[in-house]
């Protein structure tokens, strides 16, 4: 099969969730015998490599617009893979949904990965939210699948929308620790320090998380990984929040992974804050990487955590009555059991092999299985 996958800013991988999918999906495609291109946003990369890992790379302008950053880079490669021969356009984030209008029309196949609930980020405007309702809608009308990466997802749409969607969940590798001494850059050492790995946004809560840890008496450091691409209020308050405290980190964004491994691999804990959204892709990798896992109490997180961890309110006194119960259990092994549950359950359930798979098997039925209008039957 020809496969374009449109709708990130492209490959290698170095923003975010969707990014590492398509590189991890795409070369394994690549490796199952299937042609894959991917369309990278031209003013994200410095050098522009025409293959990458089997894949080939189509660069296109993008306007630096928040607003305008990723629907007007989507609508010059959905033109652009309109007329080159592809079997499947793969369309990720629901924002881009009006793009599907025009290979809808002309009945070419397309699947779109509808992402987390947008809508409900902090960061947006009421504008801009009403956009993203209607977008997810839209997604629903005009995509041949609609493919939902957790459960949570896949109910919301059906509840929502009355629409049936494809669940294939995100993946992670396992991951281990080759080079523990790289992690001393930032002033920690192995088992000393809680973690997070976030963007700086109200929703995915690392105030809170600062808040909580300055309850405690420990000598184990905290460390947030992450930073705001668009910085406002909220960062400025996280920023605040750690400033005179030596014992809180803020390293800003690392996307190197064997970096970010001996990060994940040598923590004490770790915290997962993220409200909305599906499968997580930060608390996937921190579960591949056995850490101890403190996640809040909303449906996403069980949905991927399950018994592998243990959850907190969002409330700074919950998530310190966490933290601190996992110090008081630090040479119980009780930790450690949750950090193994963790990994069994990646293996099972959320490898990225079995996510090719998944994705390889929805592409085939696409081309196979047509319903008496045209339109692929979601399942």
């Amino acid at each position: 099969m020809k496969i374009a996958m449109i709708g990130t800013r492209g490959v290698p991988a170095n923003y975010g969730g969707f990014e590492t999918c398509v590189e991890e999906l795409g070369q394994r495609l690549v490796r199952m015998g299937h042609e894959v291109t991917v369309y990278c946003r031209k003013g994200y990369y410095k050098e522009q490599p025409p293959v990458y890992l089997g894949m080939s790379l189509v660069y296109l302008p993008n306007l630096k617009y928040k607003s305008l950053d990723t629907l007007s880079h989507t609508s010059l490669s959905m033109l652009h893979a309109l007329v080159r021969p592809f079997d499947v356009l793969m369309v990720f984030n629901a924002a881009n949904s009006p793009t599907l209008i025009l290979p809808r029309l002309m009945r070419r196949k397309t699947a779109i990965n509808t992402d987390g609930l947008e809508w409900k980020r902090g960061k947006w405007g009421n504008a801009a939210k009403r956009y993203y309702k209607f977008s997810e809608w839209l997604s629903t009308k005009f995509a041949d699948r609609v493919v939902a990466d957790s459960r949570g997802i896949q109910e919301y749409y059906r509840k929502t929308y009355g629409a049936e969607s494809c669940f294939i969940a995100y993946g992670a590798y396992p991951g281990e620790s080759r080079e523990p001494d790289r992690i001393r850059q930032f002033g920690i050492e192995r088992g000393g320090y809680f973690l997070q790995v976030t963007r700086f946004e109200p929703e995915n809560n690392p105030l809170l998380t600062i808040q909580a840890y300055k309850r405690l008496r420990t000598d184990k450091k905290l460390v947030i990984v992450g930073a705001s691409r668009y910085p406002g209020d909220y960062a400025r308050k996280i920023l605040s929040e750690a400033e005179g405290n030596s014992n809180i980190i803020l390293p800003g964004a690392i996307y190197e992974k064997e970096l970010l491994d001996e990060i994940w691999c040598n923590c004490f804990a770790y915290v997962h804050g993220n409200e909305v959204g599906g499968t997580n892709p930060a608390l996937l990798q921190a579960m591949a990487n056995g850490c101890f896992t403190l996640a809040i109490d909303v449906s996403f997180s069980r949905d991927v955590l399950g018994d592998c961890g243990l959850y907190f309110s969002k409330d700074a006194k919950s998530l310190a009555d966490k933290m601190s119960w996992a110090l008081y259990n630090d040479k119980s092994g009780a930790l450690q059991g949750y950090g193994e549950m963790a990994r069994e359950r990646i293996k099972m359930s959320y490898s990225w092999d079995k996510v090719a798979t998944d994705y390889e098997g929805l592409f085939r039925g696409l081309l196979k299985n047509k319903g008496s209008n045209g339109r692929i039957k979601n399942d």
